[in-house]
């Protein structure tokens, strides 16, 4: 039996600007992410019935198999691409849950290529783009996970940016905060006080023109997801006092934050000193751009 793999890489959104809320309740954002090298890992065996286990640090968290993404964007897919060979999932869950790291997003668009792998279908077909949006709002980000500035709901996005790798720590207190509580958290009709990102102001795309770009950024939702969970507030403390942290922000809704090194040794460093002085947080070593292999630690 063929078994086919896709990692399913934790996005990180370096910067978050709620723009406006639209008629129907949902917020309009902009957020420049980028794509850990690590994540979930997603098994896939074509050609049985549509099933899904799930395995991992975090199964248990992972919520009702019925509810998970990997099965709705298989069949938003099948829906949309008739006679597809589909088949049995094992999602492999390394990255905490609700944790504004796209985990469950990454598994389904992970979903998505692995079907596309086994029935020979290009990843630009317009069938997969509509099944990403069709299964949720950061779905379409992670099916090619390059960085790009997103728009709208997350269905506006830009063509990927060229930017250097970007050592990093990744830290989750353990501590789930769900989206909809943040945004209701976010003052109602509240804006963003920030300027439109401009991919421009990244310059020559150096890591020290990406740092310093980054650093007039901001995320909305920092403040509100610190009134539900102060610990947020600890995580970014204790990357912002690490030596060599050149920015310690939250990514998504939270509860991870993410701390951005001028080098993978003082990344490295930060994370065995934070993993030492706080064992019940997740704390990773990692570098963010384009997916790639993992190089986690910690």
């Amino acid at each position: 039996m063929t078994i086919l793999t896709e990692p399913a890489p934790a996005k990180v959104n370096l910067t978050l600007r709620v723009v406006g809320r639209r008629p129907d309740g949902y917020h309009e954002l902009e957020s420049l992410v980028a794509f850990a090298r690590l994540g979930d890992r997603l098994d896939f065996a074509p050609g049985e019935p549509l099933a899904l286990e799930v395995a991992g640090p975090f199964a248990a968290a992972a919520g009702s198999l019925a509810d998970n993404l990997v099965l709705k964007a298989a069949r938003e897919l099948a829906y949309r691409a008739g006679g597809l060979a589909l088949g049995r999932f094992c999602l492999v869950k390394e990255l905490p849950v609700a944790a504004g790291l796209g985990g469950g997003s990454a598994d389904a668009a992970a979903a998505l290529r692995l079907i596309a792998r086994a029935n020979a279908l290009a990843l630009d077909d317009a069938r997969l783009a509509e099944a990403a949006r069709a299964t949720g709002a950061d779905v379409p980000v992670c099916l090619d996970p390059r960085p790009r500035v997103m728009r709208g709901t997350g269905d506006v996005l830009s063509a990927p940016l060229d930017l250097p790798p970007l050592p990093a720590v990744l830290v989750n207190p353990g501590v789930p905060l769900a989206t909809k509580d943040v945004f209701a958290a976010f003052a109602a009709g509240a804006r963003s006080s920030s300027p439109a990102f401009d991919p421009a102001v990244l310059g020559a795309r150096t890591l020290d023109a990406v740092l310093a770009a980054l650093t007039g950024g901001t995320n909305d939702l920092q403040a509100p997801a610190i009134a539900l969970c102060p610990a947020v507030a600890e995580v970014l403390a204790a990357l912002a006092a690490t030596p060599g942290c050149r920015l310690a922000r939250m990514s998504g809704s939270g509860a991870t934050c993410f701390g951005l090194y001028a080098n993978d040794g003082a990344a490295e460093a930060a994370a065995r000193s934070l993993a030492a002085a706080h064992p019940g947080w997740w704390v990773r070593a990692t570098t963010l751009g384009s997916a790639g292999p993992t190089r986690a630690t910690g």
